[in-house]
């Protein structure tokens, strides 16, 4: 799953996709301009991107019930072909990491976030910025559930935040 930089020309904010409980998406609502590395997909990861454009998030799954996440042609567990399904969008936060430094355009205007390992209800993991949350809230074992980010039109990118009541800011 390469990443693709862009250079961003000014424009109006991307909307955000939230996702809560379920898989489903739900309402969109108005988000910076988004000035990050691009996904590319490739084969392989191009049903994760396109169900994340449309605010899903998916895992894969094979035949003998072996979860998986980052895409694969092939379980990584028994090598048969996997299947995508959907996750229900949340998790806890296993580990995490507090940025404070990043001279790397657009980064650094962003300084400090939160990086997350969170691991998924459905048990597999994945990174990503946790959000709406003051940085001194976040802690391992926190609730999150995941909101997509619409870079621009057909790019969805998961994004974390508290569960409600667990230290989202309003």
């Amino acid at each position: 799953m390469a990443l693709l930089y862009r250079r961003r020309h000014p424009r109006p904010g991307p909307p955000v996709v939230s996702q809560t409980g379920g898989g489903a998406a739900g309402a969109t609502q108005p988000a910076e301009q988004w000035e990050r590395p691009l996904p590319r997909p490739d084969n392989v990861s191009k049903p994760f991107w396109e169900a994340a454009s449309r605010g899903e998030l998916l895992i894969q799954r094979c035949p003998s019930g072996h979860r998986q996440f980052y895409p694969r042609a092939v379980c990584r567990v028994c090598g048969s072909d996997p299947e995508w399904e959907r996750a229900s969008g949340r998790g806890t936060v296993h580990t995490f990491t507090v940025i404070r430094q990043n001279h790397a355009r657009p980064f650094r205007d962003e300084l400090p976030y939160v990086v997350a390992m969170v691991e998924l209800d459905e048990g597999v993991r994945m990174m990503g910025n946790i959000t709406d949350c003051a940085i001194d809230q976040v802690r391992i074992g926190m609730p999150v559930e995941v909101h997509m980010v619409q870079a621009e039109p057909g790019v969805g990118v998961p994004f974390w935040r508290p569960v409600a009541g667990e230290g989202r800011e309003s």
